[in-house]
């Protein structure tokens, strides 16, 4: 993994020239914190690339100032890289996500109706299903592909024993869930159903707008993590980088989910916020 950050004192011949440094794992660029041209975008988006291609290195993390330079991270996207944005890391850290929530908003898992949307199913979000539905009150399943998730259902009952539900009801879905667990839901697709007022919604895979009038509940669509910090995290998690993205772009996402787990027990990950739309918890 390679990370790209700005430089913090530009040296002028380096900005003319597009002239990159390449100091160990960090890939950094001539600019800091003015808004760079196309021309200069493409400039460095090819020459990155180029650096990239020798180290046979593809997955990449980029500082929170490079971030915003979207044309050139658009055309980092153009490649075949994977650029770490901490949401396949959100996903896997589900069932500590909706812990922390519990624990600030006082609430108590045998008391709290949960609603998963979900239409793509993954194996490490089918652990986390299992694991959710032994824990809270009632849990439903709100998806698109219902005749696919009632033989999960099934399987889940037989199985585990588990009580799940699954439905595509746009009026009563979510018309009851305290907690919303959204894994894939698009912005124009969660809207359409009825959602309760004051329910507190987690985006994993995607930002939302909920555009409902009514709604005056908490839409999470970003969060942040600390964990007990490596040697080889050589790096400055409170301002370049962000800590989730460090840490994703240190996994082996190829092992099974269970030792991915293990690893996240033994360095301690711990959830420190959920970032909504104009609240913070």
């Amino acid at each position: 993994m390679y990370c790209i950050q700005e430089t913090d004192k530009p040296n002028f011949i380096f900005k003319i020239f597009h002239i990159i440094q390449l100091r160990e794992d960090k890939i950094i660029l001539p600019i800091g914190e003015e808004k760079i041209s196309s021309r200069k975008a493409q400039k460095l988006a090819q020459k990155t690339k180029k650096i990239l291609d020798k180290t046979m290195s593809k997955r990449i993390v980029i500082s929170r100032k490079i971030q915003k330079q979207e044309e050139y991270v658009n055309l980092l996207h153009t490649d075949s890289l994977e650029i770490i944005e901490g949401k396949w890391l959100f996903e896997v850290l589900s069932c500590k996500v909706l812990d922390y929530l519990l624990e600030k908003k006082k609430m108590k898992k045998e008391e709290t109706k949960i609603s998963i949307l979900v239409n793509d199913l993954t194996e490490n979000m089918l652990y986390h299903i299992k694991k959710i539905a032994k824990e809270y009150k009632r849990v439903n399943i709100v998806t698109n592909h219902i005749e696919k998730f009632k033989k999960i259902e099934e399987q889940i009952m037989e199985q585990d024993g588990i009580m799940v539900t699954v439905g595509n009801n746009k009026k009563k879905g979510l018309s009851k869930s305290q907690l919303i667990l959204n894994v894939d839901f698009p912005s124009e697709l969660i809207n359409q159903y009825n959602i309760c007022e004051n329910a507190i919604i987690i985006n994993i895979r995607g930002n939302v707008k909920i555009t409902k009038k009514r709604f005056n509940g908490i839409n999470v669509n970003d969060y942040d993590i600390d964990f007990d910090q490596r040697e080889e995290f050589d790096y400055d998690k409170n301002t370049k980088y962000k800590a989730y993205e460090i840490y994703e772009g240190q996994i082996n996402k190829k092992q099974p989910l269970q030792e991915v787990m293990k690893q996240v027990e033994k360095d301690r990950v711990r959830i420190t916020k959920l970032i909504g739309i104009n609240t913070v918890v």
